[in-house]
């Protein structure tokens, strides 16, 4: 049980906006100290009926934000920031407009989830919420599709995709609305808008799947800019320039695709003249490091296509074809126009399908730097061979709302409620006793159960055992450091790390554009005190330094620490704080394990490790049945994802002591180590540990002390 569980302080807060509850349990609330609380003013707590939050509160949290209704624009003036409402796109152009805007320091906003992907690396003192104006949260729609303000957010699109999909029988619809569940957590995407989704794409290089879907669809954005409106298609819109705060993302347009809609609902003409019917199929795919999850991909893609049946030679001929990747590493989601240019108007054959996945090798090319970049472009491919290879194992005409290996496919020249055309063989076949189909789904997990028989021979085995300190984590009440309130004038650090791996660090300097920001000081190696030692850790493979200084030993290495007022600005501090190195008189650093071998770089194993030889290992080898003449193995490294992330607090005491609350899994050499590095004696230090939340090793060794 994590501390992610606890329902007591929800419980209390809702106490705490009743009258006719007892107070006494809790100690302090969010209001008054125990022995004021002014009953009276809450309003009394009646089952089955809407609570209203009280108007004293209200007066009081605007007075304490200071809320500005001077403006148009509502203004809430905090402690650090301020944060503005603009009700129009006039009042928002009126607002960067006037002389108190300058652009620097200004964040424009509607769900800010983008906080929670990237860490802000610049200091925001203005913020622009535009979730206030009522056109980028309108929807309109008419015959030729759907328009979708930016501001809606993604659980909104999916209803309404649902909706028109369901109601006007859109082939796409449902698709898109399936594929965006798959985005993030049902939280998030109620918070998330779908224009900030691909501001990010555009301007961030961000994973978006959604941007993928949407291209594939063919749909269309329409911006502010400051000589007024400008409609693009959504290719277009990512190939711009990253946008800026003088560009508003209005709106998203989707097409329909119903049969009305199609531009060759009349049907098509084959060579011989012969009329033909055309039928619609849209697929997403997606891969990612948790298939069934919310990972962000390794590859997303989506195909769109148009296909008639030629009457003479009762082949399929693709008529309209979008083929849309992204994530794959690459600046942002892309058409394969070589593979549709190459596609279009031929019938399908196993060997158009053929070539056509060579032409699409050499568009999905992952930028250099692309982890798993071959798997990316493999799965490009195999997707695109998923999508295409039905269509070349039955020449015959597509059926009508039928479903294509997974396909959703509507004939465009006849109602989409009819029945499959006879000329698809829609039945299983039984090949050996195995059943197949073409739009057969194959089953991604399979499930079991284990029946375990406990008798009363084995006691206590198999009783349940109860965690200890289970209800304090269950109930909310565990104290985890990063809960601990920070005492008054508390400061922060944040670590400043190496990007080289090998190099001698001459300075380490605070960003000069970065004088607002409320930063104390840079620590660093010379801050250690007379009588410390530059001291991180104690590995089995010998003690490693706390600041890599003067030679860096890896790209990732701790240098220093700034030191701020606030977290968030020693987070940026560190960030973007510039470090001068030189690389003179040094060897090119070991990057691999076989330029190890090479160069013939090792660490020396402690004897502990050493294999101990059991039998004869070369006769062994000989006499055996099957040798192994050569093998390779890689490992990926591994990352700690804990509950708690790695914190400290350290608090100083009585008698030149320091007592220090750490999460580390081992507190006696977090005790030694800060002893150690500051020339204390071990009895100066106190390092209290309460619980770890989630430590799998990473707190061991390596924990902050």
């Amino acid at each position: 049980l994590c501390r992610c569980t606890g329902y007591r302080p929800i419980a209390d807060a809702c106490k705490s906006f009743a009258a006719d509850v007892d107070l006494e349990d809790l100690g302090l609330n969010s209001f008054w100290k125990k022995g004021d609380a002014h009953v009276d003013k809450l309003p009394p707590y009646k089952e089955g009926s809407i609570g209203a939050f009280p108007e004293f509160l209200k007066a009081e949290i605007i007075a304490s934000l200071r809320v500005d209704k001077c403006m148009s624009a509502t203004v809430m003036v905090g402690s650090e920031s301020s944060w503005h409402r603009p009700r129009s796109v006039e009042e928002y152009y009126r607002l960067i407009a006037s002389d108190s805007f300058d652009g620097s320091g200004t964040k424009v906003v509607a769900g800010n989830t983008s906080s929670g992907v990237y860490r802000e690396a610049e200091v925001y003192d203005r913020y622009i919420d535009l979730r206030d104006i009522p056109e980028l949260n309108s929807v309109s729609k008419d015959s030729e599709g759907v328009q979708i303000g930016a501001a809606t957010s993604i659980s909104r699109v999916i209803e309404i995709l649902r909706r028109e999909g369901d109601d006007c029988k859109d082939v796409i619809f449902g698709k898109i609305a399936d594929h965006m569940e798959k985005v993030s957590s049902y939280y998030v995407r109620n918070t998330a808008t779908l224009g900030g989704n691909l501001v990010m794409a555009q301007r961030d290089e961000f994973p978006s799947d959604i941007a993928t879907i949407l291209l594939a669809a063919g749909s269309s954005v329409c911006i502010q800019v400051s000589s007024g409106k400008l409609n693009v298609t959504l290719d277009e819109f990512l190939e711009m320039p990253p946008c800026d705060y003088k560009a508003l993302l209005l709106s998203i347009s989707l097409p329909r695709c119903t049969p009305e809609n199609v531009s060759s609902s009349a049907g098509a003409v084959n060579m011989t003249g012969d009329k033909t019917e055309s039928s619609l199929l849209f697929e997403t795919y997606r891969a990612a490091p948790r298939p069934l999850g919310n990972a962000v991909a390794y590859l997303n893609c989506a195909f769109f296509a148009q296909i008639s049946s030629d009457e003479s030679s009762g082949s399929l001929i693709l008529e309209k074809l979008h083929l849309a990747f992204g994530a794959f590493g690459t600046r942002h989601a892309i058409r394969a126009r070589d593979v549709e240019k190459y596609l279009v108007g031929k019938p399908i054959s196993a060997s158009v399908l053929l070539e056509a996945c060579n032409v699409l090798k050499k568009s999905i090319v992952p930028k250099e730097g692309t982890t798993h970049s071959a798997y990316r472009s493999s799965l490009a491919v195999a997707f695109l061979f998923t999508f295409l290879y039905p269509m070349t194992k039955r020449n015959v005409k597509p059926a009508r709302s039928a479903r294509l290996n997974g396909h959703a496919a509507s004939d465009t020249n006849g109602n989409p409620n009819c029945p499959p055309s006879a000329d698809i063989d829609l039945s299983l076949k039984e090949t050996n006793g195995v059943k197949s189909g073409l739009h057969s789904n194959d089953h991604i997990l399979e499930s079991c159960k284990q029946i375990v028989e406990i008798g009363k021979d084995y006691l206590p085995v198999g009783i349940p055992a109860k965690k200890v300190g289970a209800e304090l984590q269950a109930s909310g009440e565990a104290v985890y450091v990063d809960d601990i309130p920070s005492p008054e004038g508390c400061l922060y650090g944040a670590f400043v790390y190496s990007t080289k791996p090998l190099a001698h660090v001459n300075s380490i300097e605070l960003d000069p554009s970065l004088e607002q920001l409320k930063t104390v000081a840079v620590i660093t190696v010379k801050d250690i005190p007379k009588g410390g030692v530059n001291f991180g850790a104690n590995t089995i493979f010998g003690p490693e330094p706390l600041f890599g200084d003067p030679l860096t030993q890896c790209a990732g290495e701790p240098l220093g620490i700034v030191v701020a007022e606030t977290r968030n600005f020693a987070n940026i501090a560190a960030k973007r704080a510039v470090v001068t190195y030189s690389t003179e008189t040094l060897d090119s650093p070991v990057l691999s394990i076989e330029e190890a071998v090479r160069r013939c770089s090792y660490f020396e194993t402690p004897p502990f490790l050493l294999p101990q030889n059991i039998g004869d290992f070369s006769k062994g080898m000989e006499e055996a049945d099957q040798k192994i003449y050569s093998a390779e193995v890689k490992l990926n490294s591994q990352y700690y994802f804990y509950m708690e992330t790695q914190t400290a607090l350290a608090i100083p005491d009585e008698d030149n002591c320091m007592v220090v609350y750490s999460s580390s899994q081992c507190p006696e050499a977090a005790q030694n180590n800060i002893a150690t590095c500051l020339g204390l004696p071990c009895h100066s230090v106190r390092v209290i540990t309460r619980r770890v939340g989630g430590g799998f090793g990473g707190k061991a060794v390596r924990s902050l002390p």
